[in-house]
């Protein structure tokens, strides 16, 4: 029996920055915990962002917040992974020399960052529903981040190689969708975070369901015995799943649920 389902967010269950979740997934999520399933959800969102998406159903589910570095589990901080404050503030001078992007800096709560760009705030505030704040100076916020982001709306893959290579010994970087880069600590990973939870829960792998899209979504895959990887995923993680389910645009995370919940009722 399947005990544990992580799915990633953005890409996978919706398209990349919507906050239009189909209503039916909290009704699916009611029924796999009365069934004794728990629902993740796993993202490069923060735990506020993700909270208010699931706002129905938030103190019955697990949060992977910011790409692992705050794990959430039915309202109580299971674990936290802050940045180094040097490297921060290395990484901020080091990044406010590129004119191609905008860069962030993200505590548990709250989103940072210098310039006043309409479309990504609009982003930021309207599709993730982020709290966020314009500061005229990022190496003067005294918050704890857990999370630093360059954002590209042009494809961050065409500029990431580089950058990841120069900046690996320092973070652990990953492409977060289309726009992102993001940089965690080396703790904060999400297939680290779903060990983590299915150690806290005495949940194996072979008990555990995960979708992705993206190639921050293998180390979640990588975890769950029976792994989804959506229509519209990366070819790398079609490679790395067992399984192929319908795009985000077709719900294909909510199907794959339904089924599951059925097969259970069966069974009972």
């Amino acid at each position: 029996m399947i005990k544990l389902i992580a799915s990633d967010i953005d890409g996978t269950l919706l398209k990349e920055g919507s906050d239009k979740l189909n209503p039916e997934m909290y009704t699916a999520i009611r029924a796999l915990k009365e069934q004794g399933t728990l629902f993740a959800a796993a993202s490069g969102r923060s735990y506020g962002s993700m909270a208010r998406l699931f706002a129905p159903v938030k103190e019955e589910m697990i949060f992977i917040a910011d790409n692992g570095s705050n794990v959430v589990c039915k309202g109580y901080e299971t674990f936290s992974a802050t940045l180094n404050r040097k490297d921060v503030e290395d990484w901020v001078l080091a990044m406010r020399r590129r004119e191609d992007c905008q860069l962030l800096l993200s505590s548990k709560d709250t989103v940072y960052l210098e310039q006043e760009e309409p479309k990504l705030l609009d982003l930021l505030i309207n599709g993730y529903h982020n709290h966020v704040e314009l500061c005229p100076d990022l190496l003067k916020v005294e918050d704890q981040m857990v999370k630093a982001a360059l954002y590209y709306p042009a494809g961050i893959r065409k500029i990431a190689e580089p950058i990841i290579e120069e900046w690996k010994d320092r973070f652990h970087v990953m492409v977060a969708g289309d726009p992102w880069l993001d940089f965690v600590d080396y703790r904060a990973d999400k297939g680290k975070a779903l060990a983590t939870i299915q150690e806290l829960l005495r949940i194996a792998p072979e008990e555990t369901a995960a979708f992705g899209d993206n190639l921050n979504d293998l180390g979640m895959l990588e975890r769950a015995a029976e792994s989804y990887a959506v229509a519209n995923a990366r070819p790398e993680v079609k490679a790395a799943a067992k399984h192929i389910t319908a795009s985000n645009a077709e719900d294909g995370v909510l199907k794959v649920l339904k089924t599951m919940i059925k097969r259970q009722e069966n069974h009972v």
